[in-house]
């Protein structure tokens, strides 16, 4: 089991990452998303023994590293997969995956479980890009390592490519039974791939927890925007229900908030539907975008709040229509104490 206890890293006199922790069980894949310079990419490199921890500790099975006792890479059975793949141009995809390999039986493994096995005389420069990552990633595995690091593996990939190549190193990992820890910008990467998801501002965990509570219990507003669209609705607590200008709904309350509250709302949380008269309706149409499969809309309702609001693409509203939206959510919405859901947390 991975121990990352308490670690935080310094580039000169600046704190890139702060007080660190984590824990992953024995086939699990966390997920770490964050903005631009949040140190995603330097924890894995903390954990990898490439850049020195200022303070904690990591441990991994036979193995602990400290300020006083640092432990080399290549001593910590860590596989990486980086973004730009880090293959050996000179090597043919067989002669890659089996580098430094005593018995070639795990490189044979991998290059059939991932598709590669025709192609293993081939040289890189005649590979794809998703190839490229599948031989990455065989490479890793095929060296039996106890903790895999993927440092955005897909982010030089086509979009079609991403969605499917996601699962496959997903299930080869899970098949292998190693625990990962897997850097990401892509939300839809980060929800949906990880059995846990860890969101980073500043250096500084903000909230670790499965995907589907990250979303809709945020811990604060930067992990409720940072996650997907977030509008915020005056509403009042009652019973575990929040009262709004837009209808009552179930509400979970964030760190005992009470009374007067602030109400997350999804895209999804609401309907829309045209007021007809000038007059009707609770709000008007700010802006629109067609996503392809729907359209994502700003209402600016007739209380000063701003409501962002998914309907499907069947159904244009055009700018400057008055409309009427209605919370539909059955499941609670997270409620935070007026003032509160700024905070970083």
């Amino acid at each position: 089991m991975l121990r990352v206890s308490n670690i935080s890293v310094d580039y000169g006199a600046t704190r890139v990452v702060d007080d660190f922790s984590l824990q992953l069980a024995a086939d699990e894949i966390v997920m770490l998303v964050g903005p631009t310079g949040c140190g995603k990419t330097t924890i894995l490199q903390a954990i990898a023994g490439l850049v020195p921890i200022a303070t904690g500790s990591v441990a991994l099975n036979d193995w602990s590293a400290s300020p006083a006792r640092p432990v080399p890479t290549e001593k910590r059975n860590v596989g990486m997969v980086f973004q730009d793949f880090a293959l050996f141009p000179h090597l043919s995809v067989e002669q890659n995956v089996a580098f430094r390999l005593d018995d070639p039986a795990p490189a044979q493994h991998w290059l059939e479980r991932l598709g590669l096995a025709a192609l293993r005389r081939a040289r890189p420069e005649r590979l794809s890009g998703g190839q490229k990552q599948r031989v990455a990633l065989a490479r890793a595995l095929a060296h039996g390592p106890a903790l895999m690091l993927l440092d955005e593996p897909l982010s030089n990939l086509d979009a079609a490519l991403k969605d499917s190549l996601r699962w496959e190193i997903r299930n080869a990992l899970k098949a292998a039974g190693v625990p990962a820890i897997w850097v990401t910008h892509d939300q839809q990467e980060a929800l949906s791939v990880g059995d846990r998801l860890g969101i980073l501002r500043d250096g500084r965990l903000q909230q670790l927890d499965t995907p589907q509570r990250c979303y809709t219990l945020p811990h604060n507003r930067f992990v409720a925007g940072f996650l997907g669209e977030a509008s915020f609705l005056p509403a009042r607590l009652r019973a575990g229900r929040a009262v709004t200008a837009l209808g009552e709904v179930p509400a979970s309350a964030v760190d005992d908030a009470s009374g007067e509250v602030e109400l997350l709302v999804r895209p999804d949380d609401c309907s829309m539907t045209t007021a007809g008269n000038a007059g009707a309706g609770n709000g008007e149409v700010r802006s629109l975008s067609y996503e392809g499969g729907s359209w994502l809309y700003t209402v600016a309702l007739d209380d000063g709040a701003a409501i962002q609001v998914r309907t499907s693409h069947e159904s244009r509203i055009d700018s400057g229509s008055r409309v009427t939206l209605q919370l539909t959510s059955t499941h609670p919405l997270a409620a935070y104490a007026n003032g509160s859901a700024g905070a970083p947390g």
